[in-house]
């Protein structure tokens, strides 16, 4: 009789494998070559920002929000201060300066997040010289951030009923310039990828799911969209202004690693789109809504004025008060859809704060992805998801 040949292997992939973008685990079964069952292990990164939250006043939870999807700080803090002002009821308040740049700055992220993504995912399947274009255009963008902010990465900007301090002389035309020379970039990429039978190989028919697991599963974002599914926050519901911009939700059949690479292309396409629109309607205007409980007096007023001085000290040292109740606000982030879920007592705290992040949901899909694959295509499926630890391990 022939020996039975149908033992598997199990290995371990990560947390150290620099292909698994962080510290995640991977516990594959192998027959061979071919992943029998993948096993996602999360947990190696928790630093408890949901807990941390219920102990710090609204405003200083802000800075929290940043270390989440690191590479797309802006957007984090987007949906947080947007929650706030939902739990507030100050949303339509906000000046429509505060929304355009917000607009602006949420798209730079999701430019600069985007190129993080392609750099690395080519990378990961070898090749280099995408990785370096990319963050050739990423370090004009880390260069805004710093001019509005003062730091390149984990940017602080946005403020509950505002923004910081407004965009600094000359930014704007720095934005346009930038902006304008992106789809010249894209094409570059494009040009070194799309055609190229190596990168075909890899991806075409690679980690596919279909529109009804991946909403089942609860997958959004590009992943989504490339599985078909017409679905995207800022269109479908609108903050921020969103609904008065015109531009289109690329959405792909291939269900597979090369339609989710090609939706995320169109999508900085149409991010290019949306912040020449918001520059082209931005006007002088108010920073701050006027709501003087809640909201923190300019920096100027600050320096100057006695009464301003004070008027900050204690809305930074014992907060602000809200009514009791529990609300849910959801933007399109670059990986997906990026909630909050905010619970108020009456305090200055939240009482409780769950967030729904992206890449923890879409992680979800990669088992179903990658079971039945080459264990070199785990590495291809684990880039297509663009997932973030920190958010995952929040």
């Amino acid at each position: 009789m022939a020996a039975n040949n149908s033992e598997t292997m199990t290995i371990n992939m990560g947390p150290q494998h620099p292909s698994t973008h962080g510290v995640l685990q991977l516990i594959l079964e192998l027959d061979g070559e071919i992943v029998t069952k993948a096993t996602p292990h999360i947990g190696f990164l928790h630093r408890g920002i949901e807990k941390l939250s219920e102990h710090r006043t609204y405003h200083q939870t802000i800075p929290l929000t940043d270390r989440l999807d690191y590479l797309a700080p802006m957007s984090n803090n987007l949906g947080y201060v947007l929650a706030v002002e939902k739990l507030l009821g100050i949303t339509d308040e906000i000046p429509e300066r505060v929304q355009r740049i917000r607009v602006i700055m949420a798209e730079l992220t999701r430019l600069k997040s985007h190129l993080v993504w392609l750099a690395t995912h080519a990378l990961d399947i070898g090749a280099m010289t995408v990785f370096l274009y990319c963050f050739r255009e990423r370090e004009c963008i880390t260069d805004i951030y710093e001019k509005v902010s003062g730091a390149r990465m984990t940017s602080n900007y946005f403020r509950v009923g505002g923004l910081s301090a407004d965009l600094p002389d000359g930014l704007e035309g720095e934005i346009r310039t930038f902006v304008e020379s992106m789809p010249e970039h894209i094409e570059e990429y494009e040009g070194l990828l799309t055609g190229n039978r190596i990168w075909q190989k890899r991806t075409i028919g690679v980690g596919e799911i279909s529109a009804e697991a991946a909403i089942d599963i609860g997958i959004t974002g590009p992943a989504l969209r490339a599985s078909g599914v017409d679905w995207d926050l800022r269109r479908d519901n609108p903050y921020s202004g969103y609904d008065d911009y015109d531009f289109e939700v690329p959405v792909r059949t291939g269900c597979d690693t090369f339609d989710r690479y090609k939706v995320r292309l169109d999508e900085m396409r149409q991010s290019v789109r949306i912040i020449l629109q918001a520059l082209d309607k931005l006007k002088p205007g108010p920073i701050l809504a006027d709501c003087p409980k809640i909201v923190l007096p300019s920096k100027k007023d600050v320096v100057n004025n006695i009464e301003s001085l004070i008027h900050h000290f204690k809305i930074v040292s014992e907060g602000f008060q809200t009514e009791p109740g529990e609300i849910y606000q959801g933007i399109e982030a670059p990986k997906g859809e990026l909630g909050f879920y905010l619970v108020a007592d009456g305090s200055a705290y939240p009482f409780r704060m769950k967030i729904r992040p992206p890449s923890f949901v879409n992680l979800q899909g990669l088992p179903q992805m990658v079971e039945g694959r080459l264990l070199a295509d785990v590495v291809a499926v684990i880039g297509t998801l663009d997932i973030v630890l920190g958010e995952i391990d929040r």
